[in-house]
């Protein structure tokens, strides 16, 4: 399995199980709850805290620019719950766009902003 991290703090882990790639990704609550809703392949965070987790089976349902977007987030939301000093050393080095993504109001199909 790998996992993703940003600060020492996990947004994203791949693994592949029987035969399938999938990556949990940390979600808002209400857009974890929305995105199980719209797609089949994602389902509560498998080894996560349901809540907070999704798992998204990579079986080309889910179309690409909505699975940038999921990554995206989760790197926002643990950046955002990082302690501050952490933010400020990664403010140094990458724009505000780059470290919390597009502005809450444009949050839902964002499909674009790309993280280091």
């Amino acid at each position: 399995m790998a996992v993703y991290k940003v600060r020492g703090k996990m947004f994203a882990t791949l693994s592949r199980v029987q035969g399938i790639w999938n990556m949990n990704l940390k979600c808002d609550p209400n857009q974890a709850q929305l995105f199980r809703e719209i797609y089949d392949a994602v389902i509560p965070g498998w080894h996560m805290n349901k809540k907070h987790w999704n798992t998204l089976l990579l079986d080309g349902s889910i179309p690409e620019n909505e699975i940038q977007y999921m990554i995206d987030h989760s790197y926002m939301l643990v950046v955002q719950g990082l302690m501050k000093t952490d933010r400020q050393y990664l403010a140094l080095r990458y724009s505000e766009l780059e470290l919390y993504g597009l502005s809450t109001d444009r949050m839902w199909h964002a499909g674009g902003s790309s993280l280091k």
